[in-house]
């Protein structure tokens, strides 16, 4: 009888582990799912942020040169 209850208790370990195994199997799934998913989403949001610093900084380059365009008029204009 004790051998009957200690195989019992040993296949219900068994099992036990069997499902906890199962469930951190999908926890891990679930988990490394989300990451990628954030991983994307941080992409993305790199890429356009460094698509609106590539826009700021062409504007200021274009600025910039409107700038010395006009200042080096200004001075031919002044110096006639």
């Amino acid at each position: 009888m004790r051998k009957i209850i200690l195989a019992a208790a040993i296949a219900g370990a068994a099992l036990s582990i069997s499902a906890c195994s199962q469930k951190t199997e999908d926890a891990t799934s679930e988990a490394a799912d989300s990451a990628a998913a954030d991983a994307a989403a941080n992409a993305d949001a790199a890429a356009g942020a460094v698509t609106d610093a590539t826009t700021d900084a062409a504007t200021a380059t274009s600025e910039a040169v409107d700038g010395a365009t006009t200042t080096e008029t200004t001075t031919t204009t002044t110096a006639q």
